[in-house]
This record gives structure tokens, sequence and C-alpha cells, in this order.
């Protein structure tokens, strides 16, 4: 038996008809590119003027340090003395993982604008990620005139407000629902208040502590709904796999920003002094790379790397990694008394048990969380695995064709589920009559005549 064609229609459209067209064609196409070159230029030939005192910044400790800083502490510089690095190991070291770290959302952000700079939207994220990239790297410029204050002003301008704003956009280019583009050009005009008028009363960093956290999170709550929105009752099967793939790195940069804080600030642990320098680099710094590399994938690949798997193998593993350090510390920790108190043994004896005891924990837990995953967030994807596990053993056993035609139908239209189903079945050569084929439809449709 084979197969000649299967056919299938859904409601799914590709693009919807309301999509906004944002290329730019003809002088708007040159003016943007110029604005862009010109914008990008004022916001990296400020951020090298900054390099110097950086380096200074870092071959100097303070106390008084942002929670993102390369700069040590007198704990840190003393610990790191303590273990032989001296501070003229460390500083040259800080400065090129820094700069690297900048260097991946300017690079994602030029290789954007290299590829997608006819797309005004593209144009945007570009210039937002690599003025948002530069903040990495912060280090207090003292201006000598109005002019260049001024410059400053717009330079923190730049570094903020863009990126804010295209979320709001994101990924259609337009405002979902219309409703947003108040409350964006409300956030836009807040910005402007912070950064150019510091003492006007708009300026939502003199606002009461309670005031301002509030309208920090009425804007995150806007841009997540809406987004939610969006995807839902907006997106195509194109702009929400867009949307997966930069919300996954958004949420892996917010829960490791939320880990730290939980251990530092709620759960009150007393870290090792360059174990918590060290956290504090990775969460701030270094894990939130992922958002540009989400988004120049999101931008640049016309058909996307499958998310949903990345995701799926990141609840496995990440769910695995936390129960088996668990079980390993607890096991080595409950086995030291044990055999303490028994045949009188170090460590080290605990510690080739409880490894033996992981090893052999590993495989059977991966595979049952791996089902406990799939059956929870992919139930129609855990479903149609098991349809057609048991379809693929039905067929080995089956010889009656008539039953193998319905089952074969009705594996289709469960996993698939077509609007409508047809099977031909290729006669032999010496028949010359062909068969009608057969045809299945899901209930409440009707065949088209």
């Amino acid at each position: 038996m084979s197969m000649n064609q299967v056919s299938s229609t859904t409601g799914v459209s590709s693009t919807p008809p309301n999509a906004p067209y944002t290329r730019l064609h003809g002088s708007w196409l040159v003016f943007a590119r110029v604005v862009w070159l010109a914008l990008v230029a004022f916001v990296l030939g400020l951020f090298i003027a900054s390099l110097p005192g950086y380096v200074g910044y870092l071959y100097t400790v303070s106390s008084k340090l942002p929670p993102s800083s390369w700069q040590l502490s007198p704990a840190s510089a003393q610990a790191l003395q303590h273990i032989g690095i001296s501070l003229g190991v460390y500083a040259p070291f800080a400065l090129a993982f820094s700069i690297a770290i900048v260097m991946v959302w300017v690079v994602v952000g030029f290789v954007i604008f290299w590829r997608r700079s006819d797309d005004w939207m593209a144009l945007f994220a570009s210039f937002a990620l690599i003025a948002w990239g530069t903040k990495t790297i912060t280090v207090p410029l003292e201006p000598v005139t109005f002019a260049g204050q001024f410059a400053l002003q717009w330079l923190e301008f730049f570094r903020n407000a863009p990126l804010t704003f295209y979320f709001f956009l994101f990924p259609s280019g337009r405002f979902v629902p219309g409703w947003t583009r108040w409350y964006a050009i409300l956030v836009i005009a807040l910005a402007c208040a912070t950064y150019f008028f510091p003492h006007s009363p708009f300026n939502y960093e003199n606002w009461p502590p309670p005031l301002n956290f509030l309208s920090l999170l009425s804007a995150y709550f806007i841009i997540v709904g809406s987004q939610i929105y969006r995807y839902r009752r907006v997106s195509n099967v194109i702009e929400r796999e867009q949307t997966r793939w930069v919300v996954f790195a958004i949420a892996i940069a917010l829960l490791s920003v939320a880990g730290d804080i939980v251990v530092e600030d709620l759960l009150k642990l007393h870290l090792p002094i360059l174990l918590d320098q060290f956290l504090y680099l990775v969460t701030w710094n270094l894990v939130p790379v992922l958002i540009p590399i989400s988004i120049g994938i999101a931008i640049l690949r016309s058909r996307l790397y499958d998310i949903d798997i990345i995701i799926n193998r990141t609840l496995v593993y990440g769910t695995l990694t936390v129960i088996l350090t668990g079980v390993y510390v607890g096991l080595v920790i409950g086995l030291q008394d044990l055999l303490r108190g028994i045949i009188s043994q170090d460590s080290s004896v605990s510690i080739v048990i409880s490894t033996l005891a992981i090893a052999a924990l590993f495989q059977p837990l991966r595979h049952r969380l791996q089902q406990l995953i799939d059956r929870r967030f992919y139930r129609s994807k855990y479903d149609a695995a098991k349809i057609i596990e048991a379809f693929s053993a039905t067929l080995r056993q089956e010889v009656d064709l008539e039953q193998l035609r319905e089952q074969l139908l009705a594996v289709v239209q469960e996993t698939m589920q077509p609007a409508h189903v047809s099977l031909w079945l290729r006669p032999p050569e010496h028949v010359e009559t062909h068969r009608v084929p057969w045809r299945a439809n899901p209930p409440g449709s009707h065949e088209e005549r």
C-alpha cells in the first residue's frame, strides 16, 4: 500500500490581512539609514570617550557599588588578594570581559542593520540594542560645557527609552491594543522629563518610592498584558514564534535577577564574597545577553528554530539540575554524619556514594520529568506522540486493508486536526480502473461536492 496524496486545509493564515507593511523605499529609506548611522555614531562615540575613565574606574576600589558593577568592593579586592590575584590582574580581565558583553549587543544590532536596513522596525530594534548594550559599561562622565551636559542627557535617553518603546510595537510594528500608543507616548514624555528636566515634578526619579515603584510596575504589566493579548488575538504563526523566542530570553534574564535578589535580600544568605561578586556579574550582565540574541533570531530568521524544543529541554534539565543538586548535598551531609558514627571515615566515602547515587538516578529521573512536563505543558504534542506510537504498533500487526485505512485516517484527524482528509491508493499497474479515494471529515463538517 502507498499513500499518494494527503490533502488538508486549516483555518490558520500565515499573514493576517491587516499586517502593517514596515518596509521603506526611496527617500524614506535613505533618510532612515542616515538617521540610524548618525544616532549610532553619537552613542558609540560617547561610549568610546568614556573608556579611559572606565579603566581608571576598574583600578579603584569603592564601597558603594551598583549590582551590575565590575568595580571591586574593599572586601572583594581583599579576597582576590588573598588568592593571589591583584587589582592589576583583575582590571584588564574585567575590562576585556565587559567589552565583550557590550560587543554582543552591538554586533547583533549591526547584523540586523546589515540584513534588514530596509525595514523600519528592524532599524529601530538594532539601534535600541546598541544603545542599551553600552549601559553594561557605565562610568560617570563629567561634562564641562552645557553642550556636553545636553549630549549626556540624550545618551541616557537613548539608552533607556527606545528599547522599552520597542516592546509596545514588537513584533508587527503596530500598537496592539490600539490604546497602548497613548500609554507609550506617556512613557516617552516621562522619560524626556526625567532626563532633560531633572527638577521637573514629572521626573519619576523624584517621586516617592511607592509611587515610583507602582509606575514601573504598571509599565511592565501593560507591556506584558499587551503582548499576551497580541499573541492570543492578533499574531500569526510567525509572529507567535518570534514572541516565544524573545519572551523566553527575557524570562530567563528576569528569573536570574529574581534568584539573585531572593538569595541576597530575602533569604539573607551570606555567600563567600567572590561568589557573591561572580553572581552579580552573571545575573546582571551575562544572562541578559540572551535578549539581543533572541531578538536577532526573531528578526533575521525567516523560518525560526523551534523554540518549543529549547523551552522543553530547559524545563527538563533545569528542574533535573535543581533536584539532583539538592539530593547530592543532602546525601553528602547525611552520609558524613552516618559514616562518622559507624566507621569513622572522612567525607571522601560519602562523596563517592553520593556521586554513584546521582549517576544511578539521572536517567530514570530525567525520563520521569520529561513525561511530567510533556503532559503538563505540551499536552497536545504528548497525546499526538502516544497516538502515533500506538498506530505504529498496530501497523506491524494489522493485515486488513480496510481496518488499516480507517485507523490511518483517524490518526491523521486526531493528531493534525485538518478540516478535510483524503487518501488515495495507487492501484497495481495491471489494474486499469482507479479506486474512489477514501475521505474523512471531522464531525459537523460537510464534504465538498
